[in-house]
């Protein structure tokens, strides 16, 4: 399955730079694929490991700011592996160009 998701510190000012490095370092340790982009992070992996790393870097940021917004969005898709790169390479072929990255 498919994650994407978003750990949003509130009442911490504008800045949350240093909060998406705690969760990424949770992301990092873990043995799960991941990318990264502007508004969260897309995790790969089975269902129970990909929600262990997301209430992990939910809590996480929890212990340092007094509220917290976690988005999740979900793919799930039986048999398939490899979609976080898989599904952007299905998308290029059909426009036969690379995307931006």
């Amino acid at each position: 399955m498919l994650v994407e998701f978003s750990v949003v510190p509130l009442g911490v000012g504008e800045s949350v730079s240093q909060y998406v490095a705690e969760c990424m370092k949770i992301v990092e340790d873990s043995s799960l694929s991941y990318k990264i982009n502007p508004m969260g992070t897309v995790v790969e992996g089975e269902y129970d490991e990909v929600m262990a790393l997301v209430k992990s870097c939910h809590m996480r940021i929890f212990e340092l700011c007094p509220r917290v917004i976690t988005t999740v969005k979900i793919d799930d898709r039986r048999g398939a592996k490899g979609m976080i790169d898989g599904k952007i390479l299905s998308v290029e072929e059909k426009l036969g160009k690379k995307l931006k990255k």
